[in-house]
């Protein structure tokens, strides 16, 4: 069960910079759209904290199963389970969200170009023209 969540999450992960990676690589357009840039950052974040998440769970599981084996299926129950993995999703969802607001809240000046395949915090930050302290403190804290 949890298994499978970690292969979804992994396979949406790598779903999310593959095609515009070949695209880029593959054609004279070398761009990205301002909301793709948005939605492939979201994406990014989002999908990593729901990675890192889903395998905290999966430790919290097997603790469960080696410590309690006799009451594993009474305290690991379907419903317990769910809640569990539904925890992963609400947070990297809204935690996506946060960090992705924080980033397109600065105000960008100079070249709009970055060196990069994809639309990630740190180049974005190195464009940024205003103050982004509050963005590095909240990547420092949701890591």
């Amino acid at each position: 069960f949890l298994l499978s969540h970690l292969s979804f999450a992994d396979l949406c992960f790598s779903s999310n910079v593959t095609p515009k990676m070949l695209e880029i690589f593959l054609s004279e357009k070398k761009t990205i759209s301002y909301p793709a840039c948005l939605v492939q950052c979201y994406l990014f974040i989002a999908l990593v904290h729901v990675e890192i998440y889903i395998l905290a769970v999966m430790a919290f599981d097997r603790y469960m199963a080696i410590c309690n084996p006799l009451l594993y299926g009474v305290r690991m129950s379907k419903r317990v389970c769910m809640s569990l993995i539904s925890v992963p999703y609400v947070y990297g969802a809204l935690t996506g969200l946060m960090e992705t607001m924080w980033t397109y809240s600065l105000v960008f000046c100079g070249s709009n170009e970055i060196n990069h395949f994809y639309c990630a915090d740190p180049p974005l930050i190195k464009l940024a023209c205003s103050d982004t302290s509050n963005k590095e403190l909240s990547m420092f804290v949701v890591a």
